[in-house]
């Protein structure tokens, strides 16, 4: 039977239906009812809801529909990326700018702090957090300002840095990540549910930890400084070097009264698409969920794997599907409009050459891949042949960091829309049989 639906089912199809089916088992409709508080065992009869992240607005709605008591205990308000709001009848939501802060961001945070400084110890606090976050809340630390950290963040994304990378320097520099949220709610008790964008699932690198205590330090911030050249506004550089920066520690006391839990992450994401790929007869081989690395390169080594499976049967054979997540970085040399799953895939098809049998998608399950409204894209056999075809070089767009124009030209991107979700990149490689 299984012979039958992989000759008929063609491999974009599938391939689509696996990246859809991850983005659904990260919904926050699916995830969040089972992490509620008991509304009797409210103090006062109350839940103060706050957060951010592409998700927060999803998750903030997923909570009031499945809340078990009055609507009327609910309040509270959370940011999300433009575009991502839906509507909520208690909880307000916010929208900002990602990945590059702006000033609603900005407002919404310094809102968001005060009504955490507002709290007591009847209250109890739902944070709900998810991929994004760091760029929704950007409260700078007294002597800094958002046009400082706009300036750190371009720099940051550019560089080559991992995300946790990133999120080390951006938790010394905010009044309101690396725990600083949660130690502004105390004594109120704090319940946090995230939604996983990061290679690991640390929480301290998930919205750069808002309610987490956080083990880096401002040395270490600077190191990453100095190992990717970033330079610096000196009032960032002295904020780092004076140590103002430091981040609440995970034993600090007012975080006593914190709890948090992870509602999905992208190895269940991946789990999701490989029983899609296993019910149309290809086996589905997870090679992790936290692969990380400069784009292009973790693009050849994936096509590498997939030409030995191809050619060879080692070490698997087809037809099967080669499932990965994480996420890779871009060091930005071109002028081209990129992202880092387009990337990844332009490489990656650069390197299996047209090789017979092989199909791939690669996108980000939040729907944005880089600055571009689109999730990623599709490649197969015949992709290197039509770009040609069209007098595209595909080795000038990948030195160009140009996937997103390159896919857009064949008509091979992947368009979602807003997924209301985020557990981070999903990557797809489709061997048929032979």
């Amino acid at each position: 039977m299984h012979g039958d639906i992989t000759n008929h089912l063609p491999a974009r199809t599938l391939l689509r239906r696996m990246f859809d089916a991850a983005i659904a088992s990260a919904q926050p409709e699916v995830n969040i009812a089972a992490h509620l508080p008991d509304p009797a065992a409210l103090p006062n009869g109350r839940l103060v809801v706050i957060g951010a992240g592409k998700a927060s607005a999803a998750m903030a709605q997923a909570v009031e529909r499945a809340w078990p008591g009055d609507l009327s205990q609910l309040g509270g308000l959370v940011v999300t990326r433009y575009g991502y709001a839906v509507p909520c009848q208690r909880i307000e939501i916010v929208e900002a700018a990602h990945p590059v802060p702006d000033d609603a961001g900005l407002v919404a945070a310094q809102r968001l702090l005060a009504l955490a400084e507002s709290l007591g110890p009847q209250d109890t606090v739902l944070c709900l957090i998810s991929g994004g976050g760091s760029s929704l809340l950007p409260l700078p630390l007294p002597g800094l300002t958002l046009a400082d950290k706009q300036a750190v963040n371009r720099a940051l994304l550019a560089s080559g840095a991992t995300i946790g990378e990133m999120n080390v320097v951006r938790r010394h520099l905010s009044a309101i990540k690396g725990g600083r949220l949660a130690a502004a709610c105390h004594p109120a008790r704090v319940l946090t549910l995230l939604i996983s964008d990061v290679p690991g699932d640390q929480p301290a690198d998930i919205a750069s930890g808002p309610t987490v205590g956080d083990v880096s330090t401002c040395e270490d911030a600077l190191a990453i400084v100095r190992r990717c050249g970033i330079d610096l506004p000196e009032t960032v550089r002295a904020v780092l070097e004076s140590g103002r920066g430091e981040s609440v520690k995970p034993d600090d006391p007012r975080l006593a009264g914190c709890e948090t839990r992870m509602i999905a992450t992208p190895q269940m994401a991946l789990e999701a698409a490989a029983a899609v790929a296993r019910d149309s007869g290809y086996e589905p081989l997870i090679l992790g969920d936290a692969i990380e690395g400069e784009a292009r390169d973790v693009g050849k080594v994936l096509a590498g794997l997939a030409l030995q499976i191809a050619r060879r049967q080692q070490p698997f054979a087809p037809p099967c599907v080669l499932l990965s997540g994480g996420e890779t970085t871009v060091t930005v040399r071109g002028h081209g409009r990129g992202g880092r799953n387009v990337e990844c895939l332009l490489s990656c098809a650069i390197a299996l050459n047209g090789q017979s049998g092989v199909h791939a998608l690669m996108g980000d399950t939040d729907g944005v891949d880089g600055l571009e409204e689109t999730a990623g894209a599709l490649i197969g056999p015949d992709t290197l042949r039509r770009a040609w075809a069209q007098g595209l070089k595909p080795l000038d767009q990948l030195a160009d960091n140009n996937g997103h124009g390159f896919f857009e030209a064949l008509g091979d991107a992947v368009v979602t829309g807003p997924t209301l979700t985020n557990v981070n990149d999903f990557r797809a490689i489709l061997i048929e049989r032979g």
